[in-house]
This record gives C-alpha cells, sequence and structure tokens, in this order.
C-alpha cells in the first residue's frame, strides 16, 4: 500500500520528505530508513551522489539578527500552473530563521515591500548582505567630483537602508551568499511539491500559503545562535516606514510651479520659494511631491501647452549689380573714350565668331610710331 500511494502522490518525492507527507496527509507512520528501504528494493527510489562544490568556511555570526543574507530565486515554482514569478528571500546568519515572499519580479519595490515586512516581523537588522544586482547597487559611473569627495552612488534601496541605519555588504560571487543559495536549493524541492499537492496556480495563492508554511519550516531548520541576544532594533515611532522605503527623485522646479517626472508634467497649487522639488514613489502605488518633507498639493497636466512658433527668418544673399558711371563722368578722359570706341566697333555676333575661328582680338598697331625705350 505504501509503495502504491508513493508511486500515485509522491513519485518525485525523497524518502524523508515522502514520509512526511504519508503522516501529515495519509495517517501513515513508519521510519525514514524503513521507507528508503523499501523503495530501493521496488527499485522506485535510489540513492544519487551528488558532487560538491568547494567551498571557503566563514564562521557564523553570532547574535540573531547580526546579519540577513537577501537575494531573489527566478525558477519555475507554479510548474507552468500560473505566471512566472520571483522569491524574495532573507534568511538570517546566525540562526538560519528564514522569510520569504513571492513577487512578479525581482526590482525595487519587491526588495523594499518584503523588508519592510521582514522589519515588520523581526525589526531592523544590523547588516545585510547582498549580490551586486542593479537592484541593490548602482550602476552609475563615478564622476571626477565624486572621486574627489570620496562618495558614490547609491541606488534607491541601497539609500533606504542607510537611512535605517543598516551596514549594507555587497558579495563578490554567489558562492559567497551560500547560505541563501542552499536555502533556494531545498525550497525548490520542498516548497515546489508542496505547492503541487495544494494545487497553488497564482501568486497571491502562493504567499497565503507561506503564511503557514514558515512557521514549521523555522521551526524544523532554525538553529540556535551562538551567542544570546537579539541585534534586531525596534523601528522607532516617529519614523514613517513608507517614507524612507520608497523610490525618490529630485527635480529642479520651473518658474510656472511646474515639475516634471518621467515625461509627465506637474503643476504644483501651493505657493512655496523653491528651486527643487522631490518626488517620492511608494510601494502602495501613490506619488508624492514634497519639499522639505512636507507634502505639496498637485495636479497632472495632462496636455503639455504648445510653445509659439517663432517666425523664421531666411537669410539670402542679393548680389547688386556694380555702378557703372556715364561716358560723360569727368573722370573718363580721352583715353577711355577712345578705348571704348575701339571696342563698340564689334558688334556681340562678329565676336562670336572670330573665338570660333580662333582669332584674337588685337587692336591694328601697324602705324603706330615707336617712341619710348624699348
Amino acid at each position: 500500500r505504501v509503495i502504491r500511494l508513493y508511486r500515485q502522490k509522491y513519485p518525485d518525492f525523497g524518502p524523508k520528505l515522502a514520509n512526511e507527507k504519508l503522516l501529515e496527509i495519509d495517517r501513515i507512520k513508519i521510519g525514514d530508513q524503513t521507507l528508503r528501504n523499501w523503495l530501493m528494493e521496488d527499485g522506485a527510489w535510489q540513492i544519487i551522489h551528488k558532487k560538491r562544490k568547494h567551498r571557503q568556511w566563514r564562521e557564523r555570526m553570532h547574535h540573531f539578527g547580526q546579519m540577513v543574507q537577501l537575494d531573489g530565486s527566478h525558477h519555475d515554482w507554479l510548474e507552468g500552473r500560473g505566471p512566472k514569478c520571483v522569491l524574495m528571500g532573507y534568511i538570517d546568519d546566525a540562526t538560519n530563521i528564514i522569510y520569504v515572499r513571492f513577487y512578479g519580479h525581482e526590482g525595487t519595490f519587491p526588495a523594499m515591500d518584503g523588508f519592510k515586512r521582514y522589519i515588520t516581523r523581526y525589526g531592523i537588522p544590523h547588516s545585510v548582505y547582498l549580490d551586486k544586482h542593479s537592484t541593490y547597487r548602482s550602476t552609475a559611473k563615478r564622476t571626477i567630483e565624486d572621486e574627489l569627495n570620496n562618495t558614490d552612488h547609491l541606488s534607491q534601496f541601497e539609500r533606504a537602508l542607510k537611512e535605517l541605519g543598516v551596514e549594507v555588504i555587497h558579495a563578490n560571487s554567489p558562492e559567497a551568499k551560500g547560505r541563501i543559495e542552499r536555502l533556494f536549493e531545498t525550497l525548490q524541492d520542498r516548497l515546489v511539491k508542496e505547492m503541487r499537492l495544494r494545487k497553488v496556480k497564482t501568486i497571491k495563492e502562493a504567499n497565503i500559503l507561506l503564511g503557514w508554511y514558515l512557521p514549521g519550516f523555522n521551526k524544523r531548520f532554525s538553529l540556535p545562535a551562538l551567542k544570546k541576544g537579539d541585534l534586531h532594533r525596534r523601528l522607532p515611532s516617529n519614523i514613517e516606514l513608507d517614507k524612507i522605503l520608497c523610490k525618490r527623485y529630485e527635480h529642479a522646479l520651473r518658474n510656472d510651479s511646474t515639475v516634471v517626472h518621467k515625461q509627465r508634467l506637474y503643476q504644483i497649487l501651493d505657493r512655496i520659494n523653491a528651486k527643487r522639488a522631490t518626488v517620492e514613489e511608494r510601494i502602495s502605488g501613490r506619488m508624492l511631491i514634497t519639499y522639505k518633507g512636507k507634502a505639496l498639493k498637485y495636479k497632472v497636466i495632462a496636455q503639455r501647452p504648445e510653445k509659439e512658433e517663432k517666425p523664421k527668418y531666411i537669410f539670402t544673399m542679393v548680389r547688386k549689380e556694380c555702378h557703372k558711371p556715364p561716358m560723360d563722368h569727368p573722370l573718363k578722359g580721352p583715353m577711355f573714350k577712345a578705348r571704348y570706341r575701339h571696342n563698340s566697333q564689334y558688334s556681340q555676333k562678329e565676336k562670336g565668331a572670330q573665338k570660333e575661328k580662333g582669332l584674337l582680338l588685337k587692336p591694328d598697331t601697324s602705324k603706330c610710331v615707336k617712341t619710348g625705350h624699348f
């Protein structure tokens, strides 16, 4: 009966996980090793020796909340029954206590929303261990001014963690975050099969399942910290978490009290004397325009007013004809008049005919008397 149930309901489950589900769902209690032996004798399961990758050992942190590893896992979590999704995971380095949640993508808002939920449950950790994904680290290059001032560009998520007083540590390789990588391997085996048994098809259903699944997972796989004491800090009552965990942009304020944000124009209705304003995009989808922490009233200008076209000036070059003085001009002496009479005795037609014949138009100098120095 047990072998038949295994082949029908749990064909790709390991003996240990299958034994848990036989007890939980089918109310059949047997030992793990007994089930393993039965499956091996029947040929339904065989031992697969995995080659372990070489990794450098690192001592765990001593206190709960001293460091939290954060990452996102891209996997076919719903096995084609629903949309693609990403599992954002948080694991405490000292105790292996985890918090995970499904999102549609790995980005700034999913990271902020997951971190907000983690803070609400456990508190603000001392440090966060991240990879170099563009969500967690800015890709902007440092300018000469940044190098002189010894400043770095921060991503929106980094900026929020800095305001909360959380130290950000970036890993140089995926192997450096081995604890959360191994967590994802475990969840890709156990959680995927759990959602298959529960026939989960949507991200919403998956997150509802996690509310029931995580307490049992943490109870089974967590460890006691090396030293007593919780380093999580409680959120002060005067800090508004939504105001910190948001996307923040600074824009120039125009003379007509308008701000351009993501190619849209916003008219500020409050009277302020400022050159810049801050646009905040909240996790909930709400957008605020603030100045010195105070929210301003605004409205969206659906259509930007068209600019009046300035008259186009076309410059053209006008070539003026040279002024020809009349023949009776006092400066025109006998020499000019004689040359004019000589050139005017040939008509244009005669000149054209002589040019075609190759004749040179030269005055007759045979009757001229040579005088002067030759």
